[in-house]
């Protein structure tokens, strides 16, 4: 029998697979607080799944603010009737950064979302689920996290932290009945795809990634990575010479970035 979960978080809500998920999970019943920036995102969010089964509550949040992050959800699992069950660390920043180019300011964006961010959203209830002996915590990862690819340094690093993060927790926190679940998606619509200049082959609606992925968490799966043919071309592609991938990628080029919450 599937897990239900009564109240979730879901961070980065305001657009793409976080605004996806986190109607995915009102539409079956839960209360989802969808923490973004945009307020005015998570307003429309908000009312997209009003009428349904559950209900979305708007958390203005930004995760690179450390400190505010775990505080504010704290305050919402006191606030939860029975607490948090599922958290869902979904913000993330992406984009290419040239090596050659890339100044401090972008890379430490970056790495504050992803890196800081993602671990604050996670830690801030674990040890309270581990308490109450339940509760799930979800890290988005990235296929880029299993290959190294030029001007993508930053990005795939901070992915593969998340991940050897969540396979840490899931370690600590098993034994306290919590799951943790680490989810390597490939290529999604998105705003934080959609200026990317370069095949992006087996590219999913964002409906559809959402759909698999929220299956994903319901079982409890501790890994997944999806869709499967562009995670084995991942690990094959993991294996190839660099400048068999740097071939493939194109010469570098000029310093960007987006973001995705």
């Amino acid at each position: 029998m599937e897990p239900t979960y009564a109240n979730v978080v879901v961070t980065g809500a305001s657009s793409g697979l976080g605004r996806a998920l986190a109607l995915w999970f009102a539409k079956r019943g839960a209360r989802v607080y969808a923490a973004a920036r945009r307020a005015e995102m998570l307003t429309s969010l908000r009312a997209e799944a009003a009428g349904g089964p559950g209900q979305v509550v708007p958390v203005p949040l930004d995760v690179s603010q450390t400190d505010t992050v775990v505080q504010t959800l704290r305050a919402l699992d006191d606030d939860a009737a029975g607490g948090i069950d599922l958290v869902v660390a979904n913000a993330g920043v992406g984009g290419m950064l040239n090596g050659q180019r890339a100044e401090w300011p972008a890379i430490q964006a970056m790495l504050q979302v992803n890196v800081l961010g993602a671990t604050a959203t996670l830690s801030a209830l674990a040890p309270r689920m581990a308490q109450r002996r339940k509760g799930h915590l979800v890290g988005i990862s990235s296929i880029a996290a299993w290959i190294v690819i030029p001007r993508f340094a930053v990005y795939g690093a901070s992915k593969l932290y998340l991940q050897t993060y969540c396979a840490g927790l899931r370690m600590d926190l098993a034994p306290a009945g919590v799951r943790v679940t680490c989810i390597n998606p490939g290529f999604v619509k998105s705003e934080m795809t959609a200026d990317n200049r370069f095949p992006m082959p087996f590219l999913l609606e964002t409906a559809d990634a959402a759909d698999r992925m929220g299956r994903a968490i319901l079982r409890g799966d501790a890994r997944f990575a999806f869709p499967w043919q562009i995670a084995l071309l991942t690990r094959f592609g993991s294996l190839l010479p660099s400048w068999v991938l740097s071939r493939a990628m194109g010469r570098p080029s000029g310093s960007r970035s987006g973001s995705a919450q």
